[in-house]
């Protein structure tokens, strides 16, 4: 055997294991080589998809049980280093080892011009002249790195002298090949049955060495750590044995032998594979078998990590959201600030303006120019307004503008079309569609994309939530991967105000007077440079989803206090003081409020509509040099507009629709007319004759068809109402609907509704009014309508019945306990008598309720 490096270097000289060979095969009681009986050696055809090892059919081999067998005076020797076994997934695939067969390489063997990079060349030189043996096979084992020598010797010397020779001659000449120059060929002799199999098993350095019975009806002895050590020592380094533990149940029993290299594993397995042998002490032999075993590395670090959880997952969210910040966050920011300023957007783009001005004659925006007409005679009529807020837009004072006003009052136009008219520094966050998505990833998106927060991934949340409740129940920690929708919100409202502050410092210049100043001081030096932020539809469903008004109104807060932006605010909920003094308690607000225009303010609108409308008209026929239009063709009857102005009121949008109606040719009494009717038909579907749904609320009813009768017919008839004399009234105190016995919250509800506007006087709601001046004239005009007014009449009727007989009931009950007491004592007297009046006068108003209640049958009887 040949010595290795110093550290692999055997604890014996060679000629050591001549003596230790002898007495392993008497132990064993086996002759080295054992003949096996005379086999087949009729030479099979070789194959591309076989090996050389197994389909040789060579004398001494077999083809059927890939076992290599001697006879008399022969033995085995393996040679290991022949070849690269990095390459050896290739070298399988050589024609020289799939085509050529064993005789031919024994020619190339006994040939002397062999290449010195040809493997036979390596066996060769390996087995020196002086040793009178005759190779007989040569069977190369490439995945392996080595080759097996079947050799015969003369009978004066034994397979463990041979052994011998070739270890000194290596030992004292090493060979070395090409492809490994750090270390030399060694040259084992096979004392077991080699098996030549061709399977994909490539070669480890720890081998599984497993006790076979060597006859069937002998057990096999299990052998121990020192005789394994004895035995597997002699071919290098062994790093650790590990036996089978004592009451483990696996058959055959086994052990591991781990190797420090490769190598020296490759010569156990082929040298020992099969071989036979007697434990001391034992009666019964053992055979070896052995096969490569792929080391399980300890995992130490993931084995801590899963053994610790409670640790763990704390510190694995932490280091994601870390990570999210650090690589989404600056994205976010930057898609939020180019959503600002609008940098991404096509319309902002100077191929987009060019296009506009080369064919600004020939598209005409006429319908733009219709829109705006109406629009621009209105702002006219507001310009001190506008004025005013653009000079709050100027100052330094840490608070927000409200514009505050019904709806169709036309705030958003003038805030976007008049007061921030060619600024592209706004940020317009709607709150409604906010408010009305659907659960929390749905409130998530539509907040995202107000603001132009991208990536958003707002269905992982619920992944994570599910994953927080999983890992908390099983390790009884919760462990933070999910946020929940406050957190979320208040993180996109931070990132968004982080990009607006980027945004108002755009326009900075590095050098100048201001160049030495903070960010901060820069701010607060030039309010003109700051961004603004236009917050619409605040407090839309003020009573849902308070929570993100209520981070709206912080977030805002923070936004002026810190200069970054001005805010605007455009809510038509007269409470919206009391949620935003909460975010600004020491700051007065600059407030505008935005009524319903005045009868001449209206019919100018009106009319500055059509005359635009006329204005186009004229110059289309112009163009297309048709006959102009008389005048008796232009609008003669804008005389009515004077009558009918008045009922239709001064509502922005009604005047829209009555402008739009009038460019169709209809006069201004019809149009006004259809107006009223579509607008009491909508209030009979809604409120009067509607199902149990509220007005576009997606829940139930907060009122009752009878209240809202109620006001529709008081307001008809003195167009204002107190606040508290409706609360008294018994429709509203003692309402038999359900959900409709709170007065307060019934009478809010229908003014979010819009049915009806609540005008305030020092801080308290003090009168009631239509929601809107159009729906006067349609209170009116149900009213008028007989079959309406006797249906809604008869529920109320019957609703204040039922009111007086539940009335009547408990008088009933309470004098039913009087007359049970065994004596009538003089002091019940006057609460008998205070009952029995009661009940009278309850009694009379059903009588005369059903009296009224026959007469309004009698009328849904006959009227069609």
């Amino acid at each position: 055997m040949i010595p290795g490096p110093a550290m692999l270097r055997p604890l014996a000289p060679p000629n050591f294991w001549a003596p230790l060979l002898a007495a392993a095969s008497a132990i064993s009681s086996r002759r080295l080589p054992a003949v096996l009986g005379n086999l087949d050696h009729k030479r099979w055809p070789a194959r591309r998809w076989e090996s050389s090892a197994t389909a040789s059919g060579t004398t001494g081999s077999s083809s059927k049980t890939g076992h290599i067998y001697t006879g008399p005076n022969e033995s085995i020797l393996f040679l290991d280093n022949l070849f690269p076994l990095k390459l050896a997934s290739l070298l399988l695939w050589r024609p020289w080892e799939t085509k050529r067969d064993l005789p031919g390489l024994l020619r190339q063997f006994e040939d002397a011009s062999l290449s010195a990079l040809d493997p036979m060349n390596l066996v060769k030189r390996a087995i020196p002249e002086t040793v009178p043996i005759k190779v007989t096979e040569i069977i190369p084992r490439l995945k392996e790195g080595g080759a097996y020598i079947k050799f015969t010797y003369p009978d004066t010397l034994s397979a463990a002298d041979v052994e011998g020779e070739l270890a000194k001659s290596l030992d004292k000449k090493p060979i070395k090949p090409w492809f490994n120059p750090f270390r030399g060929i060694k040259a084992g002799l096979v004392l077991g049955r080699p098996w030549l199999e061709d399977l994909y098993r490539l070669p480890r350095s720890r081998l599984r060495v497993e006790f076979v019975p060597a006859k069937d009806s002998e057990p096999p002895t299990e052998l121990s750590q020192e005789s394994l050590y004895s035995l597997f020592r002699r071919y290098g380094k062994i790093a650790d044995i590990t036996s089978q533990p004592p009451d483990s149940k696996i058959l055959p029993k086994f052990a591991y032998v781990d190797f420090v290299g490769v190598r020296p594993a490759i010569m156990a397995r082929n040298c020992l594979h099969g071989f036979v042998l007697q434990e001391e002490g034992s009666k019964t032999q053992t055979r070896l078998r052995l096969s490569y075993e792929q080391r399980v590395k300890p995992h130490h670090i993931w084995n801590w990590i899963s053994n610790h959880p409670r640790i763990v997952i704390p510190i694995l969210a932490a280091f994601l959201a870390a990570f999210t910040v650090v690589v989404f966050d600056p994205i976010r920011e930057f898609f939020v600030k180019m959503h600002v300023q609008k940098s991404l957007e096509f319309t902002n783009s100077k191929l987009y303006k060019w296009l506009k001005r080369q064919t600004s004659d020939i598209l005409a925006f006429r319908k733009r120019k219709d829109e705006d007409a109406g629009l621009d005679a209105l702002f006219a009529h507001r310009k001190e307004l506008i004025d005013a807020i653009q000079a709050s837009l100027l100052e330094t004072d840490d608070t927000f503008v409200v514009i505050h006003g019904p709806r169709g009052s036309g705030g958003k136009e003038l805030i976007m079309d008049q007061v921030l008219q060619g600024r592209n520094d706004i940020l317009v966050l709607d709150c409604k569609p906010v408010v009305e998505a659907r659960g929390e990833a749905g409130t998530i998106r539509k907040l995202a994309f107000q603001v132009g927060y991208r990536p958003v991934f707002s269905w992982a949340n619920n992944l994570s939530s599910m994953i927080d409740l999983a890992i908390q129940g099983t390790t009884g920690v919760k462990a933070g991967f999910s946020e929940n929708l406050e957190s979320q919100v208040v993180k996109i409202l931070q990132t968004t105000a982080s990009a607006l502050k980027e945004v108002s410092l755009a326009d900075r210049k590095k050098e100048g007077k201001d160049a030495n100043l903070s960010d901060d001081a820069y701010l607060e030096a030039h309010p003109e440079h700051r961004a603004v932020v236009v917050i619409d539809n605040f407090l839309h469903k003020g009573e849902e989803k308070s929570m993100i008004y209520d981070k709206i109104a912080d977030w805002a807060a923070a936004l002026v206090q810190s200069n970054i932006a001005h805010v605007i605010f455009l809510t038509t909920d007269p409470s919206y003081s009391k949620s935003l003094s909460k975010s600004l308690p020491d700051r007065v607000f600059h407030q505008v409020t935005l009524g319903d225009l005045s009868p001449e303010e209206a019919k100018h609108f009106v009319i500055s509509q059509l005359e635009q409308d006329d204005h186009s008209t004229k110059k289309d026929n112009q163009d297309d040099e048709s006959p102009p239009k008389t005048e008796k063709q232009h609008r003669q009857d804008l005389r009515e507009l004077d009558e009918c102005i008045e009922s239709l009121g001064g509502r922005l949008t009604d005047l829209q629709v009555l402008a739009r109606r009038l460019k169709v040719g209809q006069s201004p009494k019809k149009a006004v007319s259809d107006i009223i009717e579509q607008s009491a038909s909508e209030i009979l579907r809604i409120f009067l004759l509607g199902n149990n749904k509220g007005a576009g609320n997606g829940g139930d009813k907060k009122w009752s068809a009878e209240q809202a009768w109620y006001l529709i017919k008081e307001i008809a008839a003195k167009e204002s109402l107190r606040y508290n004399e409706v609360l008294l009234s018994s429709t509203f105190t003692s309402s038999t609907t359900p959900g409709a016995a709170n007065a307060e919250a019934v009478l809010e509800s229908l003014a979010n509704a819009e049915l009806i506007t609540v005008k305030s006087h020092h801080g308290r709601p003090a009168t009631i009014r239509a929601g809107k001046p159009v729906y006067q004239a349609a209170f009116s005009r149900l009213l008028e309508d007989p079959v309406v007014r006797a249906r809604m009449d008869l529920a109320l009727l019957g609703e204040l019945a039922k009111i007086e007989a539940k009335t009547i009931d408990k008088a009933e009950a309470e004098l039913g306990v009087l007359a049970a007491l065994p004596q009538q004592p003089y002091q019940a007297a006057e609460r008998v008598n205070y009952l029995l009046a009661k009940l009278q006068s309850s009694q009379q108003k059903i009588a005369a309720y059903e009296k009224e209640m026959g007469g309004l049958k009698k009328i849904l009887s006959q009227e069609v």
